[in-house]
């Protein structure tokens, strides 16, 4: 794996600033656990019959950041990237998929949250979720979002191990 170039959250700061840097360090971690592989070790399924692979999780995360972020508080009806009607698992079928698709595509989605997220004037901001069909916070989603990475994150972990036996943070 290439060096740790992530930056940590800082140990003080407001709730706004602790939840920006938290997600960032969780999208960033997701990076640094695809680093250095190619198309065909990022595809590395890890135990069959599970499709769960490196990119798989960034397609997957990129779905979860356009769910989250544009449909709630943009445009409640954009598509899916990978799917017709959310489908969250079809984006983790990356047999056909390459590092510069699963990758643009999460990159823009990460892009516009940040966006999103850094436009509003409050963690109060309410947006809604279409498939809740109820208001949710900006902080609340911002958590949400969090704790995806945070599990998923587990996930790259053990699928980085089994293909290059490489561990840590």
């Amino acid at each position: 794996m290439t060096d740790d170039t992530r930056i940590g959250p800082p140990n003080f700061g407001s709730e706004r600033e602790m939840l920006r840097a938290f997600l960032d360090f969780h999208r960033a971690t997701l990076a640094m656990k695809c680093a250095g592989l190619t198309d065909e070790e990022l595809r590395q399924q890890s135990s069959p019959p599970s499709t769960l692979s490196l990119l798989g999780l960034v397609r997957h995360l990129a779905e979860v950041e356009r769910a989250w972020f544009r449909r709630v508080f943009e445009d409640n009806e954009a598509p899916m990237v990978w799917s017709e009607k959310i489908d969250f698992q079809a984006a983790y079928d990356a047999s056909n998929s390459t590092r510069a698709e699963a990758f643009g595509a999460w990159e823009a989605e990460v892009a516009n949250s940040r966006r999103i997220e850094q436009a509003a004037e409050s963690l109060d901001l309410a947006g809604y979720q279409p498939r809740w069909e109820e208001e949710v916070s900006l902080r609340m989603v911002m958590v949400h979002v969090l704790l995806e990475y945070g599990r998923h994150n587990g996930h790259a972990d053990f699928l980085r191990e089994g293909i290059d036996g490489t561990v840590g943070a």
